[in-house]
């Protein structure tokens, strides 16, 4: 069994497959060290919007965080020691990317390309995440700007921002917990906002030593604060998802968190979006209103659309003159890019997925036998930890290989009929809820089906249930091979 990708999603993978006994595995990660996400995104005020204590995996529950909303280097930290104590040792191979991957249907293997030694798997697991490829916009002259210019993922901490105009192009997660940063840092900061998004308080703060202490010892409170965490962001479903009682409240919410910290009405306007709560991803923050409100920051309420040097020209015919220039403008989410590398029985991953993502439980491909993907198709949340949904489809996994164990060939094939129910199951539950009619554009939707491709319409106790009660009938009938042997060396 080969695992591709180190962050949360393989490290759950892998923990679970050697808690089941299943210690032949391999974890290939291109980068030279684990953790994902948080290894590569190290702009300054980088952390997590979950509570840090359910943004853990339950094998590995950590009573030692110090705030409620951990920075990027606790919680790549945290997939250190996770790493660590999984014993992965030589079974984690960093430097060693992803280069190809091809079914051998004589020997019902999978030949994975990594550049190096030839690696043969009976079965593969893509852990590669949704946020891994920044996207960057088409801007007309933008190679011209004659400044530092970088993505908010790929952080240049040469850059010395001090007495600098920095301009911010979008108004996103990254954005909202960098800008405030800037402001203090910067001589000016200039922000592109081509769509506001809501926002609400964040609260959260350090954690005491003492309670840190008392979670330490008493692992039983420990557990029932992430199951208070787990409700809470549960209930969170329904104003997401478009339940008017719920959506309402929320929206008032965020608007009155608007109104408290912004006191400029034209401001606040070009603040408000124009879409329903829930359609574009809710942003948690308490800094990022007051860094937009004060001298420090100038809000650009369109987009930008021209580079020339180092002036700036927005929607608006507005030109800004900027020094540095970052772009959190968030990542190829939607069309993964381990997608072209990975050939099926008949085609890539890409070609399958030309018109958006398809599966069968957010887990497995039809015409792409013993392949498992965590953390994509309809695998994400609007409303709860995404780490909980990896850990359903890793123990999803483990279940289907023992059904795999069982059959003569060894081989599981997704029915096409299955995925395409599933495909259609996921459209009827998404059909009413504002990812898809609440006028927004989102980074949920696959702009070239309008289909909702990266969340689950759905909650995690629902997913939980789906998952559990798929009995292998979406798989083809297991019948004796023609031809199929042991292959050496084989994981």
């Amino acid at each position: 069994m080969v695992v591709v990708g180190a962050g949360f999603a393989g490290l759950a993978m892998a923990g679970a497959l050697r808690r089941a006994g299943r210690d032949d595995i391999l974890v290939l990660e291109r980068a030279g060290d684990v953790g994902g996400t948080w290894r590569d995104n190290t702009y300054p005020g980088v952390a997590c919007d979950v509570p840090a204590h359910l943004y853990s995996l339950a094998a590995h529950p950590n009573p030692d965080w110090s705030r409620t909303f951990a920075s990027g280097s606790e919680i790549q930290g945290y997939l250190r020691d996770v790493a660590a104590r999984e014993g992965l040792g030589d079974r984690l191979r960093l430097r060693t990317p992803l280069l190809g991957a091809r079914w051998d249907a004589d020997d019902s293997v999978w030949r994975i390309d990594t550049g190096a030694e030839p690696v043969v798997a009976r079965s593969l697991v893509l852990a590669c995440g949704r946020l891994t490829e920044p996207h960057v916009p088409a801007i007309s002259g933008l190679e011209s700007f004659d400044g530092p210019l970088f993505h908010s993922a790929r952080w240049d901490h040469d850059v010395d921002l001090t007495g600098k105009r920095v301009a911010v192009v979008g108004t996103g997660a990254s954005a909202v917990q960098l800008v405030p940063e800037l402001a203090r840092r910067a001589a000016h900061v200039t922000l592109f906002q081509r769509t506001p998004a809501w926002i609400v308080p964040r609260g959260g703060g350090a954690i005491a030593p003492a309670e840190r202490e008392r979670l330490a010892a008493h692992p039983g409170e420990l557990a029932r604060l992430r199951a208070d965490l787990y409700a809470e962001g549960e209930q969170r479903f329904a104003s997401r998802s478009g339940d008017a009682v719920a959506s309402a409240a929320a929206r008032d919410a965020a608007l009155r968190h608007l109104h408290a910290q912004v006191a400029d009405p034209a401001l606040r306007r070009a603040l408000t979006p124009d879409y329903a709560f829930g359609c574009k991803r809710v942003l948690l923050s308490d800094a990022f209103y007051p860094a937009v409100a004060s001298d420090a920051v100038s809000l650009e309420p369109t987009a930008l659309t021209t580079v020339e040097g180092s002036t700036l020209t927005a929607a608006s015919g507005a030109r800004h003159r900027a020094d540095v220039l970052v772009l959190a403008t968030g990542f190829a989410a939607a069309e993964q890019p381990y997608a072209d590398l990975v050939h099926g029985e008949s085609d890539t991953l890409a070609a399958h997925w030309s018109r958006g993502m398809t599966s069968f439980g957010s887990t497995v491909v039809a015409g792409f036998p013993n392949l498992f993907v965590l953390n994509g198709p309809n695998a994400s949340l609007g409303h709860n930890s995404a780490v909980l949904m990896a850990e359903e489809q890793a123990a999803y996994v483990v279940r289907t290989l023992a059904e795999r164990d069982r059959r003569p060939s060894r081989v599981l094939r997704v029915r096409p009929e299955a995925e395409a129910a599933y495909t259609e199951e996921i459209a009827a539950a998404a059909a009413s809820t504002p990812w898809l009619t609440g006028g927004c554009r989102n980074w949920y939707v696959d702009a070239r089906s309008g289909r909702l491709t990266l969340l689950w319409p759905g909650t995690v106790q629902a997913f939980r249930e789906r998952l559990t009660g798929a009995d292998g009938a979406e798989f083809e009938p297991a019948h004796t091979p023609v031809r199929g042997c042991e292959v050496g060396g084989e994981r």
